[in-house]
C-alpha cells in the first residue's frame, strides 16, 4: 500500500470534519411531572388497533385464565399447600406472558391475510428536508462500517435521492489501535464517496451516557442542520428503496415522529446464527405484523434502523439520570424503549413499518456472544421499572416497558416454577404424612395433584409456545414464492423441525443465564460497556467447559434427585434437564462456522437472502474487502513512523482533550509526563496506557514529542 496521500484531500475550510454547528435545545425530561403534547394525533385511523389489540390482549387474558383453572382444578384436588398456591401463582403470570407472543401471532396472521394496501408509504405532502445517516460507533471494525456506508451511500445515489443525506459517524471509540484505523477509514469513505455525499465525522473525548450520550451529543450541536435522522447500527444495512420509502412516509404525515422497520438478521454462518436468522424468517413476519397491529400509533423503538423527527426527538428525549446507584440508577441503558415512549408522551405518532423491507442487521455468532450483549440488555430493560409510572406515558409504551422487563424476568420466574414442581414432588415422596390433623380424617393430607389436568395443562403450554412457530410455517407454506425462495418445501419443513429442536435444547440454557444476570443485577453488579463480537464466533471447548460447567452440574443434579422417586416427572422435565446436560457441547457447536456451512450444504437454515444474495449485501462485502485491503497496514506505530499518516489522522481526530479550568485532564497529565520522561518511543509506548495513547493521539504537541523520541 502506498502509504503517501494527498493532504489536500483531507479535512479543509471547504470541507471540515464536521458541519457548522447547528445546535438543538434537548431538556432534560422530568418523569415526575405531565408533560402537555406538543402534537395532537386526534382523528388518526383507530378501529384497526383497536380490533388489534382486543385480539391480542383479550385473547391473551381469555389462555391465560383458562390455563390458570386448570392448574388450579389439578392442585384443588386435596388441601392445597402453600407450595401448590405458589406454583400457581408463578405459573400465571409466566403463562401471560407467552400467550402474548401466540396471540400477537394470531393477530399477525389476521393481518396478513387481509389485502395488501400497498407499501404502507404516502406520497410526500412537501420536499423533504435534509437527513442524517448517523452510525454511532464504539471500538467497531472501521472496513465494516464504512464499507457498509459507501454501499448505502452508492446505492442510494443510483436511486437519485443522494443529495437529500449526509453520512455522519459519531465515534465514542476508546481502544487507541481501533481509533487510527477508523481515521484512516473515515478519511479513505471521504474520498470514496466525494461528489456523491458528504461524509461527517466526530470523535467524543468523553463517553458520557455511552450510546444514548453519543447521540444526545449529536443533536445538541448539529441536530438542527437535519429534518430527519435515520439511526443505523454498526452491522446495519438498509437499500435506498427502503430509506427513502421511510423518509418518505415520515415527511408525510407531520404528527409522525419515529418510523421503525423490522431489520432481518443475515450475514453469519455459525449453526447460532443460522438458527436466529431461519427463524426470524419465518416468525419474524408474522409476529411483526401482530406487533405493528395492535401497536398502532404507540410503537416502539429498537435503537437503530429507524428514522426519527430530529426537532420532536430534541424536545421529548432529553434523558435524565435515574436516582441511586448503578445498575438501577444512572444511565439509562436500554434509552430507546424510553425514548419511543417519551415521543408518545409528547404527542408523536410512533410507528412500526413491517411492509417496508430491505433493512438489516446481524445476529450474535454463538450463544456466549448472545449472552454477553443479554447482559448488558437484560440491566437495561430491569431498569425500565424505574421509568414505567413516569407521569404521562400512554398505557401501550408501559406495556412495552413491562415487556422489557418480563423479556428477563420471566427467565427465573420458569425456573422457579421447576424448582418449585421438584420441590413438591420431593416433599410428596419423602416428608410423612401428617395423620393427626385438627379435623378428623382417615387418611393423610398429601400434596395431590389431578394427572389428567395436569395432561392437558402440559399441552396447552406447549401449543402456546409452538403456535407462533406453527403460524409462521403455514403462512409460509401456503405462499409458493416464499417456498422457492427456501429452495423447496422439504427444506423449509425440515428446517423448522431442526430449528424447533435446537430452540427447545437453547432455551433452559438461556434460562439459567438469564436468571444469572438478574440475580447480578439485584446484587448491585454493573454490566459495563464492551464493543460487541461481530465476526465469527469459534470458541474453545474450554471456554465452553468454564462457562458451562455449573449448568451440566444443576441438570446432573436433579436427574440424580429425581430419578429415584418418580421417573413420569423426570420424563416431563427432561426436555429441560436436556438442555442443561448437554449445555457444554451445545454452546461449543453453536459458534462453529463449519458446522453451520456443513447444514446449509444439506438445505438447512438457509434464507432466501443466501439463495439470492441482495445486490447491496454483495456491495457491503466488496466495499468492506477493499477497505481491508487499504487499510491493513495502519496501526499506531506506522502513524507514529509516517508524517502523512499522522497529518490524516489529526486531520480526522483534532486536538480535542477538553479540560475544565481547575481540573486538568489526569490521563493527558501523565501521559505528557510519560513521553516527556522516554528516552524512546518504544519506551515511551510501554509505559503509556490504552487511555494515556489515546490522549497522545488527540493531542498534537504530545504527539510531536513522541515522535521526536529516537525509535529504540
Amino acid at each position: 500500500m502506498d502509504q503517501r496521500i494527498d493532504t489536500a484531500r483531507l479535512a479543509t475550510a471547504d470541507y471540515p470534519t464536521m458541519p457548522p454547528g447547528m445546535p438543538l435545545d434537548m431538556p432534560t425530561q422530568n418523569f415526575r411531572r405531565t408533560v402537555r403534547p406538543q402534537v395532537r394525533t386526534r382523528g388518526r385511523p383507530w378501529m384497526a388497533t383497536a380490533i388489534a389489540r382486543l385480539v391480542v390482549f383479550g385473547g391473551a387474558l381469555l389462555l391465560t385464565a383458562l390455563a390458570t383453572r386448570q392448574m388450579a382444578l389439578a392442585v384443588a384436588v386435596g388441601e392445597v399447600t402453600a407450595l401448590q398456591a405458589l406454583l400457581v401463582a408463578i405459573f400465571t403470570v409466566t403463562f401471560w406472558w407467552i400467550s402474548m407472543s401466540t396471540t400477537s401471532a394470531l393477530a399477525g396472521l389476521f393481518t396478513s391475510l387481509q389485502p395488501s394496501a400497498g407499501s404502507g408509504t404516502a406520497l410526500p405532502m412537501e420536499e423533504p428536508g435534509l437527513c442524517a445517516l448517523v452510525m454511532p460507533v464504539y471500538n467497531e471494525d472501521p472496513a465494516a462500517t464504512t464499507g457498509a456506508l459507501a454501499a448505502i451511500a452508492e446505492d442510494l445515489a443510483r436511486a437519485g435521492a443522494a443529495d437529500g443525506f449526509e453520512i455522519f459517524i459519531v465515534s465514542d471509540t476508546t481502544d487507541p489501535a481501533v481509533w487510527v484505523v477508523e481515521t484512516a477509514a473515515v478519511a479513505r469513505l471521504r474520498d470514496r464517496l466525494s461528489g456523491t455525499m458528504r461524509v461527517w465525522y466526530r470523535h467524543r473525548a468523553r463517553n458520557t451516557d455511552r450510546k444514548s450520550g453519543n447521540i444526545h451529543d449529536f443533536v445538541t450541536r448539529w441536530g438542527g442542520r437535519y429534518e430527519t435522522m435515520l439511526v443505523l447500527d454498526a452491522d446495519s444495512l438498509m437499500t435506498a428503496q427502503s430509506i427513502v420509502a421511510l423518509r418518505d412516509r415520515i415527511t408525510a404525515d407531520p404528527a409522525l415522529g419515529l418510523v421503525q422497520t423490522v431489520p432481518v438478521l443475515i450475514g453469519r454462518d455459525s449453526l447460532f446464527a443460522r438458527m436466529q436468522q431461519f427463524a426470524g424468517r419465518i416468525y419474524g413476519p408474522i409476529v411483526a405484523r401482530g406487533v405493528a397491529a395492535w401497536q398502532g400509533d404507540d410503537g416502539n423503538f429498537w435503537g437503530h434502523n429507524a428514522i426519527i423527527r430530529t426537532q420532536a426527538f430534541a424536545q421529548a428525549c432529553g434523558l435524565p439520570r435515574l436516582a441511586g446507584r448503578k445498575p438501577f440508577g444512572g444511565t439509562i441503558m436500554s434509552h430507546d424503549f424510553v425514548e419511543a415512549a417519551l415521543l408518545r408522551r409528547a404527542g408523536w405518532a410512533v410507528q412500526m413499518a413491517p411492509n417496508i423491507g430491505g433493512s438489516w442487521e446481524s445476529s450474535p455468532p454463538s450463544l456466549l456472544d448472545f449472552a454477553m450483549r443479554d447482559r448488558r440488555w437484560a440491566q437495561g430493560n430491569i431498569q425500565h421499572l424505574a421509568v414505567i409510572g413516569a407521569r404521562g406515558l400512554r398505557w401501550p409504551s408501559r406495556m412495552h416497558l413491562l415487556n422489557g422487563v418480563m423479556s428477563y424476568l420471566s427467565s427465573p420466574l420458569w425456573l422457579a416454577l421447576i424448582l418449585v414442581g421438584v420441590g413438591l414432588t420431593v416433599q410428596s415422596y419423602l416428608l410423612r404424612p401428617k395423620y393427626f390433623t385438627e379435623a378428623f380424617q382417615l387418611f393423610p393430607t398429601w400434596p395431590r395433584f389431578d394427572s389428567e389436568r395436569m395432561i392437558v395443562l402440559f399441552v396447552l403450554t406447549i401449543g402456546a409456545l409452538l403456535v407462533p412457530k406453527i403460524i409462521g410455517l403455514l403462512r409460509a407454506m401456503i405462499d409458493r414464492s416464499v417456498v422457492k425462495s427456501f429452495g423447496d418445501a422439504r427444506r423449509l419443513v425440515f428446517g423448522w423441525i431442526f430449528e424447533v429442536l435446537l430452540s427447545a435444547l437453547f432455551a433452559p440454557i438461556m434460562m439459567l443465564i438469564q436468571s444469572r444476570h438478574v440475580w447480578s443485577i439485584l446484587r448491585g453488579t454493573d454490566s459495563g460497556w464492551g464493543p460487541q463480537r461481530r465476526d465469527d464466533g469459534s470458541m474453545g471447548l474450554a471456554e465452553a467447559t468454564r462457562f458451562h460447567l455449573g449448568h451440566t452440574a444443576i441438570g446432573l443434579v436433579v436427574v440424580a434427585a429425581i430419578a429415584p422417586l418418580s421417573m413420569p416427572v423426570l420424563a416431563w422435565l427432561s426436555p429441560v434437564l436436556a438442555g442443561w446436560i448437554l449445555s457444554i457441547p451445545l454452546s461449543w457447536g453453536s459458534g462453529s462456522a463449519w458446522l453451520g456451512r456443513k447444514l446449509a450444504a444439506l438445505g438447512l437454515l438457509v434464507i432466501p437472502e443466501e439463495r439470492e444474495i441482495p445486490p447491496l449485501v454483495t456491495a457491503s462485502q466488496a466495499e468492506r474487502s477493499a477497505a481491508q485491503g487499504d487499510l491493513a497496514e495502519i496501526s499506531l506505530e506506522r502513524v507514529l513512523a509516517n508524517p502523512d499518516l499522522a497529518e490524516r489522522h489529526f486531520a480526522m481526530a483534532g486536538d480535542h482533550w477538553p479540560s475544565d479550568r481547575g481540573r486538568p485532564d489526569v490521563d493527558m497529565l501523565t501521559a505528557a509526563a510519560k513521553v516527556a520522561d522516554a528516552r524512546t518511543r518504544a519506551e515511551a509506548l510501554d509505559w503509556l496506557r490504552p487511555v494515556e495513547r489515546m490522549r497522545v493521539l488527540g493531542d498534537r504537541r504530545t504527539f510531536d514529542t513522541l515522535v521526536s523520541l529516537p525509535a529504540a
